[in-house]
């Protein structure tokens, strides 16, 4: 008896036959002066060219803490959107853009998987249409002026020791955490200590994907705080003159990215913060776009809901001035069953009471869903693994606690996987929402903190470190309190210990620092270890990667 192998994503996206894109834009009725074609299957869309206004439904989808089994929620975001085309509704997709150091390094591309993936994959995951080379510049050169002006005279008086703007590289990289620039004598420029951050984690990526306009994003630019004087006094990216500059870089990224699935629906897929140390959704302007031309908008929010999805809800529904109409839930089997205290060596057997203990982690979610006046759907992403005993445990606490649930297998199955889903999302679009943030702006910084922590982690409280009390009175005195807030914390755990699984009770979230992102328009606090940095693992993706005497990538996924 011979045994198949089943095929890789890569060889499935290989082997899957796409749409010119423009073909994929006639038939999303783009016009045709809107797109810019990159090659014969990428492409740009000119929001300024598509007519309308934005009344599309916001599907969010998001999920229960992950856990290194993974649980595929942008593969169920594809497969729901084909799914949803398949019902012949007017749909489309909008996700983020893969960062290359997940790609190189331990969780792979962003592009789905099996059947429910979006394409060219190969090239979506690696570099794309340059927008992060682009964002990565801008960047840069903020940097780079910051430390000429000084180096010219210092007009504005910049302490060196108090510049809080770093240089970025996207690349897990632990070495670049903390670095000394300037150094070899006087013509080489100002010594002072400098660091980098990961792409993703620059504020001109939150920047980029909360702007609704060219303007709006070059008044985003200036606002941008990079230190302080030596009296104190904060500096800001208009006082170096570089705003238009900065928007001159970043024009024609800010134009959404326009692909397909592999069933044809059409995706735009536009900007990548992650939602550990950023606000982990995609683009408000590729969202927006999205609205007017289609009726559904499929979008995800980075890692578990207490994540992704409350920064969605918080901040950019509330800067974009809309909400989600339903929000999916993605979990699996495994993923409960690690959260019950399972090995991740032992999920393969069969565990229904250790999964009935996991399931406290979804119930934390679907709670936090429901406390932004939303009724969730939870997504079952179906395993081989999964035995008929573990489905029905799950589904009869669904049941018990009067949840949606689906199963879906949209990785083996591709938009036929999802129908059940599917139908589910359709009913939930059509009842009535009583959707609101969790706090108002106009609440002190404490309490919007507190009420993350409490009715979104399920903590006890916060607990904020001696330079996080010293950044949060100088964040008063200058007046920035009236900002949402963005949390940095581990995705793991509900904690800020990303061993503590499953829903802890009694914890408190230690806030260390808090940095005011004034051009995004939030406050990150940084909390636990969570680094904006990434690290390589041991063994990295890169290891298995290569190209084949044709060109064609090799070990990607």
């Amino acid at each position: 008896m011979t045994v198949t192998k089943p095929l890789t994503d890569l060889e499935i996206a290989y082997n899957a036959e796409m749409k010119p894109i423009s073909e994929i834009a006639r038939n999303a009725h783009i016009p045709e002066d809107a797109l810019e074609q990159y090659g014969r299957y990428k492409g740009k869309i000119d929001p300024a060219k598509i007519p309308g206004e934005p009344k599309g439904k916001v599907v969010l989808v998001t999920a229960t803490n992950p856990t290194p089994a993974g649980e595929g929620k942008t593969t169920v975001t594809i497969g729901l959107s084909d799914a949803l085309k398949q019902l012949n509704q007017k749909v489309m997709v909008a996700l983020r853009e893969p960062s290359l150091g997940p790609v190189f390094g331990i969780k792979g591309g962003a592009t789905g998987g099996g059947y429910a993936q979006v394409l060219p994959m190969e090239e979506i995951n690696l570099h794309f249409n340059g927008d992060f080379h682009a964002i990565t510049t801008a960047n840069n050169l903020i940097s780079a002026i910051i430390d000429n002006h000084i180096h010219q005279g210092n007009e504005l008086n910049i302490d060196p020791r108090r510049i809080i703007w770093k240089r970025v590289l996207d690349m897990n990289d632990r070495a670049l955490r903390k670095v000394v620039v300037g150094l070899g004598g006087p013509t080489q420029g100002i010594p002072r200590e400098d660091g980098f951050d990961i792409t993703v984690a620059s504020e001109i990526m939150a920047v980029f994907c909360l702007a609704t306009s060219l303007e709006d994003l070059k008044e985003r630019l200036s606002n941008i705080l990079i230190g302080y004087t030596y009296d104190r006094k904060p500096v800001f990216v208009r006082d170096l003159g570089i705003e238009g500059a900065l928007t001159l870089i970043l024009k024609e990224a800010f134009k959404p990215n326009i692909v397909q699935t592999i069933e044809g629906t059409p995706a735009l897929i536009h900007g990548g913060p992650f939602a550990n140390i950023a606000h982990g959704c995609n683009s408000i302007i590729a969202t927006q776009t999205a609205r007017k031309l289609a009726d559904i908008v499929v979008t995800e929010a980075g890692f578990g809901a207490d994540l992704g999805a409350e920064k969605f809800m918080d901040i950019k529904a509330r800067k974009g001035g809309f909400h989600p109409d339903a929000v999916v839930i993605v979990t699996t089997i495994r993923a409960l069953k690690m959260h019950g205290g399972v090995e991740k060596s032992e999920l393969t057997k069969e565990n229904v009471s250790a999964l009935l203990k996991g399931i406290s982690n979804l119930e934390r979610h679907v709670q936090t869903v429901r406390n932004f006046g939303i009724e969730p759907i939870v997504a079952v992403n179906r395993f081989i693994t999964d035995t008929e005993d573990e489905i029905q445990a799950l589904l009869n606490w669904a049941k018990t606690k009067n949840v949606r649930i689906a199963r879906t297998n949209v990785w083996e199955e591709g938009g036929k996987g999802g129908i059940d889903l599917a139908k589910h999302v359709l009913e939930v679009l059509n009842e009535p929402k009583q959707f609101a943030p969790l706090y108002d702006l106009s609440d002190s910084i404490e309490q919007k903190i507190t009420t993350i922590v409490q009715k979104v982690y399920g903590g006890a409280g916060v607990v904020f470190a001696d330079q996080a009390k010293k950044q949060l009175k100088q964040i008063e005195e200058n007046g920035w309190s009236n900002l949402p807030i963005c949390m940095a914390k581990t995705q793991y755990s509900l904690s800020d210990h990303p061993k503590l699984l499953g829903c802890p009770q009694g914890f408190t979230i230690t806030v260390r620092e808090i940095i005011p992102k004034l051009g995004a328009g939030f406050l990150v606090c940084l909390t636990g270890e969570i680094m904006t940095m990434p690290g390589l693992p041991k063994a990295p993706a890169a290891l298995k990667m290569d190209v084949d005497e044709k060109g064609n990538a090799v070990g990607l996924f």
